[in-house]
């Protein structure tokens, strides 16, 4: 009698079981991580233009009436842009950008 080789219905329903447990797990905390990583890249934009506005009052002795002032050789080549494409905000009278909610 010959022998067969090869796998038998149980052992591949198994192992599509444990992959499918396994991608379960895995794919929101992914998500969740890019969702985070897309938060922690909008606050560093937003410290950074509020630096470049403090900036350019040490060097102007005036503060931007907008936040396109900034954009210069001096500053910055441009305003970043929010990774959920939400605009930042100046506020002209407290001289800050505030951050956004997500």
């Amino acid at each position: 009698m010959p022998i067969k080789r090869g796998f038998t219905l149980i052992e591949i329903l198994l192992v599509l079981v444990i992959v499918g447990t396994l991608a379960a797990m895995t794919i929101p905390r992914v998500i969740y991580s890019r969702t985070e990583a897309q938060k922690q890249a909008c606050n560093a934009n937003v410290a950074l233009l509020n630096c470049q506005i403090q900036l350019y009052y040490e060097r102007q002795r005036s503060w931007p009436v907008t936040l396109t002032d900034l954009v210069s050789e001096e500053y910055a080549s441009g305003i970043p842009t929010c990774p959920f494409n939400a605009p930042y905000k100046y506020n002209p009278s407290s001289h800050r950008v505030t951050p956004h909610s997500h």
